[in-house]
């Protein structure tokens, strides 16, 4: 099969530092109370910020989120399985999208990993459902309910990973919600 990978939220626990430091960064520096929708996982979304304000976190914080980042568990073991098992790994990701300088570092930290396993990736991606299409990908794992609604409507499988406090996903055909990447695993060999 060909399987999509996201990486913030997915294999990389980002989207932990993000919301973390985010609370912080409002709080502190900002000495405010900005949330408007917690449940949204865009930062943009989430908070009621300036543009001046959005470009004052990410010049604090968004190198160091990136550096900071822990793997998901079991993220490594599950995805080298996956490879072992013949399955062709594609990086779909907006990382890299804002910074372009964070494409050469993830890329870094991937290897750092032994996880320069994907045939393909795609960084900066606003439209991954665009993409999945292109590739012709059988399946897509991703934290996004945006992206996997997307995804779904193209007829194209996704995993929706919920680690966090998100909107949530009625399962159907192209949907299937699932918390850690054991279940990935088990989901994907049963198919």
């Amino acid at each position: 099969m060909r399987i999509g990978i996201d990486l913030d939220g997915v294999v990389f626990d980002s989207e932990k530092e993000w919301r973390i430091n985010q609370e912080l960064y409002d709080i502190f520096d900002l000495k405010k109370n900005s949330k408007v929708d917690n449940k949204n996982i865009s930062w943009k979304k989430r908070f009621n910020w300036t543009d001046e304000e959005r470009k004052g976190f990410l010049e604090k914080y968004h190198k160091k989120m990136i550096e900071k980042s822990n793997l998901m568990p079991g993220a490594k073991r599950i995805l080298k399985l996956l490879k072992e098992d013949g399955h062709d790994l594609i990086l779909i990701t907006a990382r890299g999208g804002i910074n372009k300088d964070m494409i050469k570092l993830t890329e870094d930290i991937l290897k750092e990993n032994d996880l320069d396993i994907f045939s393909k990736s795609y960084f900066g991606v606003k439209d991954k459902a665009e993409v999945c299409v292109k590739e012709n990908i059988d399946i897509m794992i991703d934290d996004s309910y945006e992206h996997c609604s997307n995804i779904a409507k193209e007829k194209i499988k996704t995993i929706y990973l919920k680690d966090a406090a998100t909107y949530d996903l009625e399962e159907n055909e192209y949907i299937k919600v699932l918390y850690n990447w054991g279940e990935i695993y088990r989901y994907i060999r049963e198919m």
